[in-house]
């Protein structure tokens, strides 16, 4: 279908899908700042925004019944305003309104007179709000709500609280979401009825009204009834989200299986010079990912597969034996790294094991050196390439790219990794990470790629000894270090921030780097953060490894892709304010030669049961997988790069707990709807892939939206 705009599907959501301007009342300032805080513009957006919480204003007792502390609506009547007391400044000086109900008097207290100059003795009013004690008197400061008795209705009996922006008041978000449920659409059902029954759902415009309007259900309004329908409106609308993510998925993981690739097939020749140079046996994870990588490369369609190992489990191996299949095949491969320090750790590696040359673009690469690597790229000579970002610039023109390897792919945008795959006729692809992945975000942000696991680490490996310490302790830490140091150890110190922020008291990087280098000289200390430039940032890493600095004090930008194996002691401050899983990682940078290996936590005096228990999660356990699982749970998925530590990527309503509880639910279904062709699809089910069309708008996942309608 080529007029989208016009389609049935488009029409019918338009009232959804229009701007929150064109809602009724809502003032060009009001849609900015509504735009703002729900994240998108759209009427749905708005709708997305779910309440926070709700706040009970059901109880209505007289003023001597009252419980103290609790939210109370009062029907009062006013005896008299008080001004603030003269002297000093009566802008600090509450104003107070005395009211009684016949029972017992109270003070309504107001550090703002806007409220208070309407009011007058006699005059009948509601308030809403925590009633509390101040001295023998009873009071209520700044009531949520005050009305004149006559509107009492006005104070909703369930009270959503939204998150709020400056400039944006509840009143107006309240407004708008009225407005957007009186242009609320009907719309057919696209989750299975069997589960809506089994779960007792309700339906999607019921599930978002019982949380925006609680009191339009008027059964939500006796006993405790809201906080169950409350969690099956969430947990139903939590699936919608994860069904349009996942029927997303299908949707790329049914086009990847049609694109077509070409059989790309190895005799094993130079894999075995390799192996013999390797020296060591491959583990059994090796051997088995190896194996569906080659079923891969074999196949007649496109291999788009994820690699993901622990720390030290040997990724470089297989992906270099991976790529030395398509050399054997008369093809070339490429690996592109996110970094100059790691694509040239790789490159050593790669020259060190590889019977074919080796050659190597970044950057940094200019002139002859640059003409040379591209020539030999060009003409096919530079069978194994090795690069940065620099092998998907239009410069480099590769003979014939048979398979591309991505090292740690979530530093490279989609685009980035789609321009090397097109480097070649039908690229196979494969990327790699490793971060280990909650089994549960593989399926919601890497389910449409095919996965491989490297569960086992090599033998031989020392553990890492991990050990938590107080910063109250620094005096003893700093002494360890200057044993290490005269035993020719070399020190990582990593810090969460660059700089000293207002907000925040953790150590910076620079000032931890200064105070390090005020007591081992500054010879002995290098800097590496974020916000250097990237030479500098690279060649105080260089120097690290290199061993003309003996300490390197750095943020997060060490994390992965720095191999130093003699660097044998790890230092992280508030280890507390990171997620376990960065943890994990960042204890990976050490541990990597023969010498032992020492990781040490450093966290505040005062850590608290819940953080405790997650860092000695660490102390406990160097399996990545299962650190990562747990992190999952406790944290929420995140984003990968570091940048947002908590929360679920790529989903608007689907919290952790819902994520463990309706994925595989939501999978399940998705690929029964993607697979089943229409023709053979019973009545229901075609009814629903008509209006999972329509669940794929709201979510904006258009791409999915034309495949299903090509297909």
């Amino acid at each position: 279908m080529s007029d989208t705009a016009s389609s049935p599907v488009n029409c019918l959501l338009a009232p959804l899908l229009a701007g929150v301007e064109t809602l009724q009342g809502v003032k060009p300032a009001t849609a900015k700042l509504l735009t703002r805080v729900a994240g998108g513009g759209r009427v749905i957006d708005l709708l997305f925004h779910l309440p926070e919480s709700v706040v009970d204003r059901r109880y209505r007792p007289n003023l001597r019944q009252a419980e103290i502390g609790r939210v109370c609506t009062l029907h009062v009547t006013v005896m008299r305003v008080v001004p603030p007391a003269p002297g000093g400044s009566r802008g600090k000086r509450p104003w107070r309104v005395v009211v009684t109900d016949g029972t017992a008097d109270a003070d309504l207290v107001f550090f703002s007179p806007h409220l208070v100059r309407r009011l007058e003795a006699g005059q009948d009013i509601c308030v809403s709000g925590t009633l509390e004690r101040f001295g023998d008197r009873l009071n209520m400061t700044h009531p949520d709500y005050l009305v004149p008795a006559a509107r009492m209705a006005e104070i909703p009996l369930l009270d959503p609280v939204w998150p709020l922006t400056a400039g944006l008041f509840p009143s107006q978000v309240r407004a708008a979401i009225r407005a957007a449920f009186d242009a609320f659409p009907p719309l057919p059902e696209w989750q299975d009825a069997s589960v809506l029954k089994q779960r007792k759902w309700p339906g999607f415009e019921d599930a978002l009204r019982m949380l925006h309007r609680p009191c339009d259900m008027p059964d939500l309004l006796e006993g405790d009834a809201l906080v169950a329908a409350s969690g099956r409106a969430r947990a139903r609308l939590a699936c919608d989200d994860l069904l349009a993510q996942q029927v997303s998925m299908a949707q790329a993981r049914r086009q990847n299986r049609l694109r077509p690739g070409r059989a790309v097939v190895g005799d094993g020749s130079l894999r075995r010079i390799a192996l013999s140079r390797f020296g060591h046996e491959p583990t059994t994870a090796q051997i088995r990912t190896l194996a569906e990588i080659d079923a891969d490369l074999a196949a007649p369609r496109q291999m788009t597969r994820l690699l993901q190992g622990d720390v030290g489990a040997g990724k470089t191996l297989v992906a270099l034996l991976a790529m030395l299949a398509a050399v054997e095949a008369g093809h070339q491969a490429a690996l592109m790294a996110p970094t100059e320090i790691l694509a040239r750790q790789h490159l050593a590696t790669f020259r060190k094991l590889s019977p074919v040359p080796v050659a190597f673009l970044s950057g940094s690469v200019k002139g002859k050196a640059r003409r040379e690597a591209l020539a030999m790229i060009a003409d096919g000579t530079a069978r194994l390439v090795i690069g940065t970002h620099a092998l998907f610039q239009d410069s480099v023109v590769f003979h014939d790219l048979a398979l591309a390897v991505i090292d740690e792919q979530h530093r490279f945008g989609v685009e980035q990794r789609a321009m090397l795959g097109e480097k070649g006729p039908r690229t196979d692809v494969l990327v790699m990470t490793a971060t280990p992945i909650p089994r549960s975000l593989l399926l919601t942000q890497w389910g449409d790629m095919l996965v491989s696991r490297l569960d086992v680490k090599p033998a031989g490996r020392k553990p890492v000894r991990t050990s938590l310490h107080a910063l109250s302790a620094m005096g003893e830490l700093l002494a360890g270090m200057e044993r290490a140091l005269a035993r020719g150890a070399r020190i990582f110190w990593v810090c969460p921030l660059v700089s000293e922020s207002e907000t925040s008291d953790i150590a910076a990087a620079e000032a931890r780097y200064a105070a390090l280098c005020a007591h081992f000289g500054e010879s002995a200390v290098g800097l590496a953060h974020g916000q250097q430039d990237i030479a500098v940032r690279e060649q105080a890493i260089a120097d690290f490894a290199a061993g003309k600095t003996r300490i390197l004090v750095a943020t997060t930008v060490i994390e992965v892709g720095v191999d130093i194996p003699d660097a044998t002691v790890m230092v992280i401050e508030h280890a507390e304010r990171f997620g376990l899983a960065q943890l994990h990682q960042l204890r990976g940078r050490v541990g990597r030669g023969r010498a032992e290996s020492y990781c040490l936590l450093l966290h505040d005096t005062g850590l608290g049961q819940t953080a405790r228990r997650r860092l000695a999660l660490l102390r406990e356990t160097e399996d990545g997988f299962l650190i990562a699982d747990e992190d999952f749970r406790l944290r929420g998925g995140g984003d990968l790069t570091g940048r947002r530590q908590s929360g679920l990527p790529d989903l608007r309503l689907a919290s952790p707990l819902h994520v463990d509880m309706l994925l595989r639910l939501a999978a399940q279904d998705a690929r029964r709807i993607v697979d089943t062709p229409l023709a053979d699809a019973p009545p229901a089910l075609r009814a629903r892939v008509q209006a999972i069309t329509l669940l794929l708008e709201l979510f904006a996942r258009a791409q999915a939206v034309r495949a299903i309608r090509a297909g």
